[in-house]
C-alpha cells in the first residue's frame, strides 16, 4: 500500500523534470539563435582593411583623436531627414573629424512622405560649403518610415533626389539594408556607389563600395555602442576613390 500512495508523487517530480529539461533545450536553443543572429560577421582585415564608423548626435560627444587612433580611417556622419530637420551636431562632428585626420561623408535620412526635391534642398543646406572626402549619402531603408506611400511614389522621390544632388557637384552614394535595394534601390540607382547594411559574410549579390556589419561595435573616444563600416577595397583602390576615381566593387559568388 505504501508503495501505491508514493508512485503519484514519483510521476510528478519526474514530469517536473521533465518539463524542466525541455525548458532549458528550448531557453538554450534560442540563446544559440539570438547568438547567431546578432553577431557580427567576420570581416578580414588584409582584404578589408580600410575602417569606418558612421555617427549622428545620439552618439553624443565623440573624440575624434580617439577615434583615428583605434584605426578608424573615415566615418559617416548625419546630416539631414526629411524636408526640415537638421543634425544639430553635424557641423562640430565634421570639423572634429576633419582635424583628426578623418575621411568624412555625410548621410541624409530618406523621408518616404516627403518630396525628392525638398529633401535635396534640405541636405545641401545642411552641408553648406563643406566638401565630404566620400560624397553624400541618401540614406533609404523602410524602418523608421511611414508604410502608407506607394512603392512608386517612393520611387518617384528618390529618382528626383538623386537627379537634384547630381547637380551639387558632390559625389551622390545610396545607403541602404538588403531589403531596401531591392524595392527601391536597384531599379532607381543603378550603379551609384552602395553602402549596404547586412550582418552576413557576402553582404549582398550585387556591386557595393561600403558595408555596415556591426551596430553594436565598440571604438575608443566613442561613449556606448557604434556602428562599424568597411571599405570594399585596399588602400590603393581607397586612395583612388578619394581622389575621385571609378568606385571599386565587389559581389558574392
Amino acid at each position: 500500500m505504501r508503495y501505491l500512495k508514493s508512485r503519484p508523487k514519483k510521476d510528478i517530480i519526474a514530469a517536473v523534470g521533465f518539463i524542466a529539461v525541455v525548458c532549458l533545450l528550448i531557453v538554450s536553443a534560442l540563446w544559440a539563435y539570438v547568438q547567431f543572429r546578432y553577431s557580427p560577421p567576420y570581416v578580414d582585415p588584409e582584404k578589408y582593411p580600410v575602417r569606418g564608423i558612421d555617427i549622428s548626435r545620439h552618439n553624443g560627444d565623440i573624440d575624434f583623436e580617439k577615434v583615428a587612433d583605434d584605426g578608424i580611417d573615415f566615418v559617416f556622419i548625419k546630416a539631414s531627414e526629411g524636408t526640415n530637420y537638421q543634425d544639430s551636431m553635424y557641423l562640430v562632428n565634421y570639423d572634429k573629424a576633419k582635424i583628426a585626420g578623418l575621411k568624412t561623408g555625410a548621410y541624409h535620412f530618406f523621408r518616404f512622405d516627403k518630396g525628392g526635391v525638398e529633401q535635396a534642398v534640405n541636405f545641401l543646406d545642411a552641408i553648406g560649403n563643406r566638401r565630404p572626402d566620400i560624397g553624400l549619402v541618401i540614406d533609404i531603408e523602410k524602418p523608421g518610415n511611414v508604410d502608407s506611400v506607394p512603392l512608386e511614389t517612393i520611387k518617384t522621390r528618390l529618382s528626383d533626389m538623386i537627379d537634384y544632388m547630381n547637380l551639387s557637384g558632390h559625389r551622390v552614394m545610396i545607403y541602404t539594408n538588403f531589403d531596401g535595394y531591392y524595392d527601391y534601390v536597384r531599379d532607381v540607382a543603378p550603379g551609384y556607389p552602395l553602402w549596404i547594411c547586412r550582418f552576413q559574410e557576402n553582404p549582398i549579390h550585387a556591386e557595393w563600395s561600403f558595408w555596415q556589419y556591426d551596430h553594436h561595435g565598440k571604438v575608443k573616444g566613442v561613449k556606448g555602442e557604434v556602428d562599424l563600416d568597411t571599405f570594399c577595397g585596399g588602400w590603393n583602390e581607397w586612395d583612388n576613390f578619394l581622389q575621385g576615381g571609378i568606385w571599386p566593387y565587389t559581389s558574392a559568388p
